[in-house]
């Protein structure tokens, strides 16, 4: 009679414990290491195994104590935008090539120098050696200025300008699209991390329920209603869901370390992912809009637009090469006072002079011919590149917008899936408490459900980063 009235009390404790796990796997506190201990058999107690601490003396891989920073997707593309060394480095490229724009226009502004000489020599020498001149060596001193202005090199220094704006439009662009590599690389993983939380609360929760499992076959197992083979087959599902519980504390571990590391901030911050509650992207478009989308990312894509301003650069610097050929005209003066000179020599304590210079290359050993042949053979190679950069991009597109659809529809097989294996669940307890089925079947049934719960969350933010990768592939991404 006694006997009876225990199997009738456990058996309503289990009931319970199906009606609350049916419908979605509880969160309670990990079970005690008594429980996973009292299961597991050590064949050897001097091997590696034996030194293994116990769960509960291990040291866990995320310390509940420790304080975590709390981020959303759009303040970590901002933290992102402000802190990563790549954008600023590209930032000041951009800036550089601006600087580079600047040193070749200024070819074409006048070019004023000043110089203050004091001489003291042996009057009326001549230099003896090291150069070709008729010059005379006086003890004297004075200071003057020269000017030097371009007149025409007819267009050279001209493309040589554009050329050097097109760069600059160039390295702007590439600028662009580091950040927005910066913000694809931030979203992958926020959406990383918040995935890997979602899944650690799974994953605690599935081993609340096995070990609730557990506990009760254990006892059912003292008195005589249930087998060894029960109880063995619900420690190892204890087992295997610890296992799982590690795995994804690791995974939280790991992706907050990268979303630190894509933040500039020390390796060591943890950070929690919070889903902006404003944050529910709009169904993605048709398979029939890729064209059109394929059409705006040709159009906006900034690494596209970076290779196109390098094409057009190489070519106005095949131009500017190939007009050195031409002559130089420049203007020059030069003047100046000597207060101090010998007598008689210098009859005004002043000079001036003032002429026009014209230079003309007859011949550089084909070295203008070969920088302009330099420069068309970048073009084409630029050329190139931009296109086979351009055939990448509708590729891109095209799997973004199939990534897009397939993840979409993930969500509602996921959540049927899940709503199936929880009644499947239930009918298992049911048929496990009623003695119809062993627990084998309710292993299987509880395994399914983790798998939903996994699929479940893991569809939903594949679908968050599948519409962000279609936004960087169209050139679109911003915070």
């Amino acid at each position: 009679m006694r006997n009876w009235l225990l199997s009738l009390l456990l058996t309503a404790s289990f009931s319970a414990f199906a009606q609350t796990s049916a419908a979605h796997l509880p969160a309670a506190p990990l079970p005690s290491s008594a429980s996973l201990t009292s299961v597991t058999a050590v064949a050897n107690p001097g091997s590696f195994q034996s030194q293994i601490a116990p769960p509960n003396q291990q040291q866990p891989l995320i310390d509940a104590a420790t304080s975590t920073i709390s981020i959303t997707r759009t303040n970590a593309e901002r933290l992102a935008l402000k802190n990563n060394p790549r954008i600023t480095a590209s930032h000041l490229l951009a800036l550089a090539a601006g600087q580079v724009t600047r040193e070749t226009r200024s070819g074409e502004l006048p070019q004023i120098s000043a110089a203050i000489t004091a001489e003291k020599a042996e009057d009326g020498s001549r230099i003896g050696a090291g150069a070709l001149t008729d010059s005379r060596l006086y003890t004297h001193a004075g200071t003057g200025g020269s000017l030097s202005q371009l007149i025409t090199d007819f267009g050279h220094t001209r493309d040589l300008v554009a050329t050097n704006k097109l760069q600059q439009k160039a390295q702007d662009q590439t600028a662009l699209a580091t950040e927005q590599d910066v913000l694809l690389a931030t979203d992958q993983a926020f959406y990383r991390l918040l995935n890997a939380q979602s899944l650690l609360d799974v994953a605690k929760a599935t081993v609340a329920a096995r070990g609730d499992v557990q506990s009760l076959t254990s006892a059912l197992t003292k008195s005589a209603l249930k087998s060894d083979l029960d109880l063995n087959v619900a420690a190892a599902d204890l087992s295997q869901s610890q296992l799982m519980q590690l795995d994804a504390e690791n995974a939280v571990a790991s992706a907050s370390a990268a979303l630190a590391a894509v933040l500039a901030t020390p390796a060591d911050t943890l950070y929690h992912a919070v889903e902006d509650p404003a944050d529910s992207p709009p169904p993605p478009p048709s398979l029939d809009s890729s064209a059109a989308i394929n059409g705006s990312a040709q159009a906006q894509r900034p690494d596209l637009q970076a290779l196109r301003f390098t094409a057009a650069a190489d070519q106005k610097f095949a131009t500017a090469q190939q007009l050195q050929h031409l002559p130089t005209i420049s203007a020059s003066a030069i003047g100046g006072i000597t207060p101090v000179s010998p007598d008689g020599d210098f009859v005004p304590n002043w000079y001036a002079a003032g002429g026009v210079n014209l230079s003309l290359p007859l011949f550089t050993g084909f070295r203008i011919d070969a920088q302009a042949q330099e420069a068309r053979l970048r073009q084409k190679a630029a050329e190139k590149q931009a296109q086979d950069l351009s055939d990448t991009i509708a590729r891109d597109v095209r799997i973004a917008v199939l990534n897009a659809q397939t993840a979409f529809r993930r969500i509602a097989v996921a959540d049927q899936f899940r709503q199936q294996t929880a009644q499947a669940l239930a009918l298992a307890q049911t048929r496990y408490k009623l003695g119809l089925s062993s627990i084998v079947e309710l292993s299987q049934a509880q395994l399914q459900s983790t798998q939903a719960a996994v699929a479940a969350v893991n569809a939903r933010y594949d679908y968050l980063l599948a519409r962000r990768s279609l936004d960087y592939a169209q050139g679109q991404l911003a915070p």
